[in-house]
């Protein structure tokens, strides 16, 4: 998770080229809490603090309003500005007291939440699942939830299973989650394609070796590798986790059918395939390709579409195409060389598929989702 800590990680970039959670997943993690637990009256659950660990730029953040009061949990002081501006500009309001943001991470947050047993819900999702470095120009027990989103996969569970069943008050919820790997529903065969590239073992033509490990491995592996709370301690008062995959019918051989929930995709997003390239870029990876291969930068222009990309942008009337976008698809890097390949290889599969610039293509994202609860000791 180093790559989003370091002061030259460009938040801005990151949010607008990243796929948004739905709001089918926090409609079922809310609705997992408004069960409580068989522990009594006691253990109901309530709706009064929720905490986003690993918040980033705030996408989950903001998705937790059935709670009066909203804590933003992130390592990185630049993701916790771009979150708290991503805040007030989503709730149309200024300052607002039911939103506050906090230097801290899962394995400790003390700094956030010092209270034992005073959070309602603790959540982390994958604000890092697919990470991205570019150069910066300027830019115990008292929780209700807890929600942690593409972080998840960087965490060190024996560390986060003890803080949360801290932090959370009995009858709480802990939800994590995080999005896999990108699939293009169109054109299924190019599967075996986008494998190679983002998990493959030859550090020349992919990018699986440059991803940090071990997150980026539980990552691809759908958090199945997560612990249990009792595996790391049987004095944890949380709940066995309830596994959930919104995978659709494309189930990975890793993940235990019998033993987890399997739901539709819901994480999909059409762009084109202009965008598809920017955020190929995103990838903290191909910073770090990059910088142990940086002629790979310098090579000769990919001739493949170019004219023809060209000649879409020149037409454009609004906005007139600018220098900055016609450099955006110009050049011969492995991220240039991957987009290219997709968009030719789709072209075998569906002849006639639009497959320009600003083609449309619709990407999906498996989403994993584990959660539990806070019960008495």
């Amino acid at each position: 998770m180093a790559t989003f800590a370091k002061s030259t990680f460009n938040a801005s970039v990151y949010a607008s080229s990243r796929p948004t959670y739905p709001i089918q997943l926090f409609e079922h993690i809310f609705a997992f809490h408004g069960r409580g637990t068989n522990h009594g009256a006691a253990a109901k659950p309530q709706w009064n603090r929720a905490v986003d660990v690993g918040c980033g730029t705030g996408q989950a953040t903001t998705r937790l309003t059935p709670f009066k009061e909203v804590i933003g949990v992130d390592p990185s002081l630049g993701m916790l500005e771009k979150a708290r501006k991503h805040v007030l500009e989503s709730t149309g309001a200024g300052q607002t007291t039911n939103y506050r943001f906090v230097q801290g991470s899962a394995e400790d947050m003390k700094k956030a939440v010092p209270e034992d047993e005073s959070v309602d819900l603790v959540v982390a999702g994958r604000r890092v699942l697919i990470l991205c470095f570019w150069v910066d120009h300027g830019e115990g027990g008292l929780l209700d939830v807890a929600s942690s989103a593409q972080a998840a996969h960087w965490f060190d569970w024996s560390k986060v299973w003890p803080e949360t069943s801290r932090v959370l008050r009995p009858g709480g919820t802990a939800a994590f989650w995080i999005y896999a790997e990108f699939r293009l529903p169109q054109f299924p065969s190019l599967g075996p394609k986008i494998t190679a590239y983002a998990q493959g073992t030859d550090p020349l033509t992919s990018l699986g070796p440059h991803f940090e490990r071990p997150g980026r491995t539980i990552l691809e592996r759908h958090l199945v590798d997560v612990p249990e709370p009792a595996q790391i301690s049987k004095d944890i008062c949380l709940e066995p986790l309830e596994r959930v995959y919104f995978c659709g019918e494309d189930v990975p051989a890793f993940v235990q059918s019998a033993k987890a929930q399997i739901h539709p995709v819901i994480m999909r997003k059409e762009m084109c395939w202009r965008d598809l390239l920017a955020y190929f870029r995103t990838w903290s990876s191909l910073h770090t390709y990059h910088e142990k291969f940086p002629e790979d930068q310098k090579r000769d222009e990919d001739q493949r579409f170019l004219e023809a990309d060209l000649r879409q942008l020149e037409e454009q009337t609004e906005p007139t195409a600018s220098d900055a976008e016609k450099s955006e698809i110009r050049g011969g890097d492995i991220s240039i060389r991957f987009w290219k390949d997709l968009r030719e290889d789709a072209l075998k599969a569906s002849p006639g598929a639009d497959v320009s610039a600003n083609g449309k293509i619709l990407v999906e994202w498996p989403l994993a989702l584990l959660m539990t609860k806070k019960v008495h000791a």
